[in-house]
C-alpha cells in the first residue's frame, strides 16, 4: 500500500477521533510510558540479576503484567522510538536506522508525514508531554513540538556525551519546549525532576494525560552519580569496576522511576494510570549490560539486541502479578493505549495492533503471523551494521551483516539461538527470506534522509 494512503487514512481517523460521555468511573486513563535506554533483558532483579536492586521496576512489574514475549522494534535506538510514536515499522516512517548529529553518519528522517500518537491522543482530549531523551531530529518539523507534544522538558539528540553537562559533540541540545535551556545535575536526576513537577501539575486536571519519559539512562557514558556506586562497591565487592559502574546507573535509574510513581500516588492519579515500561533495545554488552539468557546484545539481530525487560500496570485492569508470552512489539504499544483510551481511531492503516485483551486477562491470537526487524547503516564505511531478522512461529532467519551468510534456528527448541538449522531446512530459509525481501523493498520506498537545504 502506497506510505501518503496509509498517512492520510491514519490522520483522517485520527482528526475523527470521538471522545466519548464518559462517567466518573469510567473516565479516560492516563497514560504513561516510560522508556529505558540499552537495559538489558537480564538487567533488573524481577528478570533474573543477582547482582543488582531494582526494587521500584519490580515492584511496579508484581503490580502488572509482565510481558515476556516484547521485542523492541530494533535493536538501536532510533527506530524503536519511532516505532512507538508511530505505531508502524520505523523503515516505514522514514527512520531505518539512528539519526545522529552529523549527516554523514545519519541514517533516518522521520517522515514530516507520519502521524505520532501524541498529535492523535491530543485529538481525543489529551494533555501531552515528553520529557527525557527525544532522537528523532535536532530542528523543525521534527522537534517535539512539531509533532503533537503540547510540552517537551528534556534532550534533543542521541547519546549525551556527559551526563552532567547534557552536551553531545559539543553542542547543547537540551530543551524546555523550544528554548534552550542549560540546567545543573545529572540527566536522571532532571528527567525524574521534570516529570514529578508535570504530574504534579496534572492534579485535579479535567482532561487526562499522555506523558513519554524516555531516559538516557544506563546508555553510555555509563557514569553514574559517585554515591550510588560506592553504595553498589560496598554491596559488591567482587564486580568488575565496568559492571559495578552499569549496576550503579541502573540502581540510580530504578530510584528516578520510584519518584515518578510517587507522585503518581500522592497526587492521587496511580488508580487511572496506564504505566508502560520498556527498553528501546537490549543491553551492550561492551559496556557491562546482561541480557540474561539470551544471545550477543544491543546492535545485533540475535536475541539479546531485540528481547526487552516489558510490564504494564493499570490497577483494577490488570491482574497484578499476571504474565504473558504473547509476541508483542513496541509499535503494538499506541494502538493498545488508544485502544485503552476508549479512542475512535482505525487501526488498520498502521502495522501496531491492540494487545488490550490480553492486559485484560483475555484470549488474544497472535498479533501477526510475521514480525520484522530492520536496521540500515554503513556498509565498509561504518563496520556493516545493516542487518535484518524475521520471525514466523519458531522460526527465525536473520543477518546481522551484509556480509554473513544468513542464519535460520527454532527459537522455541533453541531460544539461546546456539545451532544454525538453514542448510537442514532451505524451504522454510527460502520461504522467510522472500518476506523480507519484500519487506525491505515495502520501506525503501520512503525516504530517510533529510531533503536537501534550499538557498537563494
Amino acid at each position: 500500500m502506497d506510505f501518503q494512503i496509509i498517512r492520510r487514512s491514519f490522520l483522517a481517523a485520527a482528526c475523527a477521533v470521538a471522545v466519548p460521555a464518559l462517567s466518573a468511573a469510567e473516565q479516560r486513563p492516563n497514560l504513561l510510558i516510560i522508556l529505558a535506554d540499552d537495559l538489558g533483558y537480564g538487567d533488573l532483579s524481577c528478570y533474573g540479576a543477582s547482582d543488582l536492586k531494582s526494587p521500584h521496576l519490580d515492584r511496579l512489574c508484581r503490580q502488572g503484567m509482565r510481558l515476556t514475549g516484547f521485542y523492541a522494534n530494533s535493536c538501536v535506538c532510533s527506530p524503536t522510538r519511532a516505532a512507538l510514536l508511530s505505531g508502524c515499522y520505523p523503515e516505514r516512517v522514514g527512520v531505518p536506522g539512528v539519526i545522529r548529529t552529523h549527516a554523514d553518519n545519519s541514517w533516518g528522517y522521520l517522515s514530516p508525514s507520519a502521524t505520532l500518537l501524541p498529535a492523535v491522543a491530543r485529538q481525543a482530549g489529551y494533555a501531552t508531554a515528553i520529557i527525557g531523551k527525544w532522537h528523532l531530529g535536532l530542528e523543525s518539523p521534527n522537534t517535539p513540538p512539531d509533532r503533537g507534544f503540547d510540552h517537551f522538558h528534556g534532550f534533543l539528540g542521541d547519546m549525551m556525551d556527559d551526563y552532567y553537562t547534557h552536551r553531545r559533540h559539543g553542542h547543547n541540545y537540551m530543551r524546555r519546549d523550544r528554548t534552550v535551556i542549560d540546567p545543573n545535575g545529572h540527566a536522571t536526576d532532571l528527567f525524574a525532576d521534570w516529570a514529578v513537577e508535570y504530574i504534579r501539575s496534572r492534579k485535579n486536571q479535567t482532561s487526562p494525560f499522555l506523558l513519554y519519559l524516555a531516559f538516557n539512562a544506563p546508555h553510555s557514558p555509563i557514569q553514574p552519580p559517585e554515591e550510588w556506586l560506592e553504595k553498589v562497591r560496598s554491596r559488591e565487592p567482587g564486580l568488575s569496576d565496568r559492571r559495578a559502574a552499569l549496576v550503579a546507573l541502573i540502581e540510580h535509574l530504578d530510584d528516578a522511576v520510584g519518584r515518578v510513581l510517587e507522585a503518581l500516588d500522592t497526587a492521587g492519579l496511580e488508580q487511572n494510570t496506564i504505566v508502560v515500561f520498556t527498553s528501546d533495545n537490549g543491553g551492550s554488552l561492551p559496556h557491562g549490560a546482561s541480557n540474561g539468557p539470551l544471545r550477543d546484545g544491543k546492535g545485533s539481530m540475535y536475541e539479546g539486541g531485540l528481547k526487552v525487560p516489558a510490564f504494564v500496570r493499570w490497577p483494577e485492569n490488570i491482574a497484578p502479578g499476571s504474565e504473558t508470552d504473547l509476541p508483542v512489539l513496541t509499535m503494538d504499544i499506541l494502538p493498545t493505549l488508544l485502544d485503552a483510551a476508549n479512542a475512535d481511531v482505525d487501526f488498520s492503516s498502521i502495522d501496531g495492533r491492540s494487545f488490550l485483551p490480553t492486559l485484560l486477562g483475555q484470549q488474544q491470537d497472535s498479533l501477526r503471523p510475521r514480525r520484522f526487524f530492520v536496521r540500515r547503516e554503513g556498509g565498509y564505511a561504518w563496520g556493516g551494521k545493516t542487518a535484518d531478522a524475521v520471525q514466523e512461529g519458531p522460526w527465525k532467519l536473520l543477518q546481522n551483516t551484509p556480509f554473513s551468510r544468513r542464519e535460520l534456528y527454532r527459537l522455541d527448541t533453541d531460544p539461546q539461538e546456539r545451532l544454525n538449522v538453514i542448510d537442514r531446512y532451505p524451504q522454510v530459509a527460502r520461504r522467510l527470506s522472500a518476506a523480507m525481501r519484500r519487506q525491505i523493498q515495502e520501506g525503501a520506498r520512503v525516504p530517510w534522509q533529510r531533503p536537501a537545504r534550499v538557498t537563494n
